[in-house]
């Protein structure tokens, strides 16, 4: 008997596990077929991060998959809806960094999209413009909205395909409007960036009436920095409408040229720059650049040669132009200040307690 009982418990417990595990496939299967025999209801697009200024719109990522009746999801069995598919198709666009879709509860389509982030504009020479994200990709110029981002004139090519000098130049190009965009000082004092045919860069900044050399997109943080520092210890005290261009370029140093008339975006001459004495060199007064100025010409333009006596005495005629020459040199101060044609630089160190504001430090 205790056998036979411990046998009928064993069955009784097989068959009630059996009954459980049938009725769960049973209830298994009639929700799938439940699921299958839903249809999509809606689409419901989010876009993820704060901004709310967008390259493409709700109604945009909608159009993208409803107007093909094909991969259209309203209306159709949730089973036949290939998410994979419109995935693809929501990330093919340009403004779209990628895309996330799935279906909740109630039968709705779910879009969720990570736009592109710009990090600057350029216009080509031939007046094309378009975005730059972090990547370096393009974006297309949108309809609804202008980022604000830092702005770069002047790129040499509208090629798809860039040459490497090009390429290069793109990348620094990123560089230097990340990193202008996340400075708020920076942003608010650099808008536009010109790309010089040497392919470096300029600006004219909003506080302040000079262009600022900045050089090649290289060393961002220790130029912006040095630029500060100039502008602190610098500009503050000679006055920040004393000079033309400042020149940021140069390892562990600034060079400014003088508003003498100088036309902006002039280039700088090598020889002026780097190399130039600081310490001894003797200040220029408005006399002395007055001076320079009349005497230029004079030693340029030789003295006219007579023609009549050129075929009668030559040996002495062509003397003649170097005695009258002689009379140009008239005092020492013009001769000095005969030379001086170059605009006048000053150079300023970081670390210095001024920037041309004794007799020493200014430079011809």
């Amino acid at each position: 008997m205790g056998k036979t009982a411990n046998i009928l418990k064993r069955i009784v417990t097989v068959s009630l596990w059996a009954a459980g595990v049938i009725g769960f496939v049973v209830l298994l299967v009639a929700a799938v077929q439940d699921t299958d025999a839903r249809k999509c209801k809606s689409i419901v697009v989010k876009f993820e991060g704060e901004d709310d200024n967008f390259f493409i719109g709700s109604k945009d990522i909608k159009s993208l998959i409803t107007r093909d009746k094909r991969t259209n999801p309203i209306g159709k069995p949730i089973s036949e809806i290939n998410i994979r598919e419109l995935e693809a198709i929501v990330d093919k666009e340009p403004w779209v960094k990628n895309s996330e879709i799935y279906i909740d509860n109630g039968q709705r389509l779910n879009i969720k999209v990570a736009q592109r982030e710009p990090v600057a504009r350029v216009f080509t020479f031939s007046g094309n413009s378009y975005y730059l994200d972090v990547t370096g990709e393009h974006i297309p110029v949108s309809s609804r909205y202008a980022a604000r981002v830092p702005v770069f004139t002047g790129f040499p090519t509208d090629a798809a395909k860039l040459q490497p000098a090009d390429s290069l130049l793109n990348r620094q190009i990123v560089e230097l409007g990340t990193y202008i965009g996340k400075d708020p000082f920076w942003m608010a004092q650099v808008e536009q960036l010109m790309i010089t045919p040497d392919r470096k860069f300029e600006f004219v900044p909003k506080l302040g009436d000079q262009v600022i050399v900045f050089g090649e997109g290289t060393d961002i943080e220790k130029k912006f920095t040095k630029l500060l520092a100039f502008y602190k210890e610098g500009l503050n005290k000679v006055g920040w409408n004393k000079y033309s261009r400042i020149n940021i370029a140069f390892e562990n140093e600034v060079v400014c040229t003088r508003k003498d008339g100088v036309p902006p975006l002039q280039p700088i001459i090598a020889k002026d720059s780097i190399n130039l004495p600081v310490v001894d060199e003797k200040p220029i007064s408005d006399e002395e650049d007055a001076s320079a100025v009349a005497a230029a010409p004079v030693v340029a333009t030789p003295a006219p040669k007579p023609a009549a006596p050129v075929k009668e005495k030559p040996k002495e005629v062509a003397a003649k132009p170097k005695a009258k020459a002689q009379p140009v040199k008239k005092s020492r101060k013009e001769n000095e200040a005969a030379p001086a044609k170059q605009q006048p630089k000053a150079v300023y160190k970081p670390g210095n307690k001024s920037v041309n504001t004794s007799k020493k430090q200014t430079t011809p």
